[in-house]
């Protein structure tokens, strides 16, 4: 394509088209191709064509989706990829109609040279961005006559470099409708006093606006815009010489992920120094307990168990109230009361599969495939673990049965790899099968979104991390995101499962106990994880590293970072956010400290997040105690003396 009378300002490798439906796709329903942004002319053009004929742009026609053409087979139920119904799939660019000339006795040109297409950016009506979550980022291009390209995704990352090329021959604007559709406009003044009158971003006339922007950009965007983008605020500002540069054009400040409101403005105080205290000892708990063994003083003794955890031989007995299955208001009878029917209720629940015969599991693929899965997790969960080692080792067994009885508890949810995960320490601490598993049930509780299969939880959780990141340290989210690492799924696995794989075992019982409390605030979780990042902040940014070298890195962490110096950061991060003023209150509602607003309209969970001066009220615990349960009764598995904390 590079010629006399081309020139590529933009070549992108790894763009697919998913040509399926289906909800299993073969390999030949993803193409790979190369896109490109070429100049020719006076014309400005996007193209994209499969890897086979990515250098010849001769035979490309864009054209409207027909809807005269018939629909998917129906051979397989088709599922929504990933867009809104209204987005979802392709079928909307044909080839220009030739007949099949093979050469020489060849095959015929490969077919899926027909999916390549070219449009010129003056055709385009808008753009709608995917969700930041887990799955490749894709984009979706709208024309002026309505239909649509099919969308491409991204598997090497790139969309934010394109948009910012795009934004050098468009203007794109961010509907308040919605934060991930970009309205398309022309450089011009009469479309960019049409957009502000459809953005309703100025109460005054918008032509008037437009001829002072026009002359001051900078005075009148800040005297008079309430919410702009970074991808607004570059599409508007002038090239230095009066034309397309070839680079990709300098932001003037930070540059946010789309769909997040500009927040770079939040300036945060001094970080505070935060001293973490011992652990809570056997003598301590003691005198927390009442003559009729009920506790006292609660929120005293939770706040101690957050700034300093428990000590080894105490987690046995606290751990059920923290994780529900004591109450902490219970008396010691009602507690001897309640573990003996949640004693029967469980072996109940066991003897429903315990009783499944083999030729009845034959008839049964989701109790077959369940036991097959947990008995290949469980042989190879912490069997470094002197309590988990060796081949007959009776711990091994009860994993086995108690996330076999889970199955039978939660119907819905099943076993999900990565829950021996969460109850291998849990064993490992009370050391009761009985108690394990109800303890494991509140664990569960907090954390069941993570395993189900929509993951919408986790794509939440991520665009929180994401929110708090933004705040604490906009130049590092920078940095990501120029290595195609904004994402954060780097992340995934650490919120996921808690860390678990993170530190060494010992550091995990402190870590999940201290998290547990629900103090100082839900989602101390993320700010662990901004700790983590803050940590190796220097060593990501100044060290050159690639998308690739900064998985490694991350990977490479494990079993190497002290939980208390994890700890300590994310409490004064912490900390930090909650005293500044003006924090917006987006982020307060992920820190607790604020509830959320009711939406007008259902907007997506990766909403933008609004900004808010109301000043932050005082921090609250984040859950009240949830129903208990006390100390099980069949005693299994022998003591280990081993469970010593560091």
């Amino acid at each position: 394509m590079e010629g006399s009378s081309y020139r590529v300002v933009f070549e992108k490798g790894g763009v697919y088209l998913h040509t399926s439906a289906r909800k299993h796709q073969d390999p030949d329903s993803l193409i790979a191709g190369v896109l490109r942004v070429v100049e020719k002319d006076s014309d400005v053009l996007l193209h994209w064509a499969p890897v086979e004929e990515a250098g010849d742009p001769s035979q490309i026609l864009f054209s409207k989706k027909d809807s005269s053409e018939p629909s998917t087979t129906d051979e397989e139920p088709t599922f929504d990829p990933g867009y809104e119904p209204d987005w979802a799939v392709i079928s909307t660019v044909r080839p220009r109609p030739h007949p099949a000339e093979p050469r020489g006795g060849a095959e015929p040109s490969c077919p899926r040279s027909s999916w390549a297409f070219t449009v010129s950016l003056g055709e385009l009506k808008s753009i709608r961005r995917s969700k930041p979550g887990l799955s490749w980022a894709y984009l979706v291009l709208v024309t002026q006559a309505g239909g649509s390209l099919p969308a491409l995704h991204f598997h090497r990352g790139g969309t934010r470099a394109l948009l910012r090329v795009l934004s050098r021959y468009l203007l794109l604007a961010s509907s308040p409708q919605d934060p991930r559709l970009y309205l398309v406009f022309p450089h011009d003044s009469s479309a960019l006093s049409t957009s502000f009158h459809h953005l309703q971003l100025f109460d005054q006339d918008s032509s008037n606006v437009v001829s002072r922007f026009l002359q001051d950009p900078y005075s009148t965007t800040f005297s008079s815009f309430s919410r702009v983008t970074n991808f607004f605020r570059g599409a508007l500002q002038p090239h230095p010489e009066g034309g397309s540069s070839p680079d990709l054009p300098l932001l003037p400040d930070d540059e946010p992920e789309p769909g997040f409101e500009v927040i770079s403005c939040v300036e945060l105080g001094q970080r505070p120094t935060v001293q973490r205290a011992p652990p809570v000892t056997e003598e301590e708990w003691s005198r927390h307990v009442g003559p009729d063994g009920r506790l006292q003083n609660i929120p005293e003794l939770k706040s101690r168990i957050f700034s300093g955890g428990l000590s080894p031989g105490l987690r046995r007995e606290a751990w059920k109230f923290l994780l529900g299955y004591l109450s902490w208001e219970g008396s010691a009878e009602e507690h001897r009361v309640h573990v003996g029917k949640k004693t029967d209720e469980y072996f109940r629940m066991k003897l429903q599969w315990k009783s499944v015969s083999a030729e009845q599991e034959r008839r049964n693929s989701l109790l077959h495939g369940y036991r097959s899965l947990i008995e290949r997790d469980v042989s190879r969960t912490d069997r470094t673990n002197k309590f988990y080692e060796g081949p007959e080792n009776p711990g091994l067994g009860l994993l086995n049965d108690i996330l076999l009885t889970y199955c039978m508890y939660h119907f819905d949810l099943g076993y999900v790899q990565g829950m021996s995960d969460l109850l291998s320490p849990i064993l490992f601490v009370v050391q009761n099968e009985v108690d394990a598993f109800w303890c494991f049930c509140g664990f569960m509780e907090l954390v069941h979104g993570n395993f189900e299969e929509s993951q919408e939880t986790m794509q939440r959780q991520l665009g929180q991390l994401l929110l708090l990141l933004r705040v604490l340290d906009q130049p590092l989210c920078d940095f990501l995101d120029s290595q195609d690492s904004g994402s954060l799924c780097f992340c995934f696995r650490w919120l996921l499962i808690w860390f678990k794989r993170e530190f060494p075992f010992p550091d995990v019982l402190r870590l999940w106990e201290v998290l547990w409390t629900g103090l100082p605030g839900p989602n101390l979780h993320l700010l662990v994880a901004c700790a983590i990042l803050d940590m190796e902040r220097d060593t990501l940014m100044l060290s050159g590293f690639g998308s690739n070298e900064i998985l490694k890195h991350i990977n490479e962490l494990t079993m190497k970072l002290s939980v208390e110096d994890v700890l300590t950061r994310a409490e004064a991060l912490y900390r930090q956010l909650t005293a500044c003023p003006e924090l917006p209150h987006n982020v307060q509602e992920v820190l607790g400290l604020a509830q959320p607003e009711e939406p007008s309209s259902p907007s997506p969970p990766m909403s933008p997040l609004p900004l808010s001066t109301r000043a932050p009220p005082s921090p609250m615990p984040r859950r009240e105690d949830v129903v208990a349960q006390p100390d099980s009764s069949l005693e299994i598995l022998p003591e280990d003396e081993d469970g010593t904390d560091s």
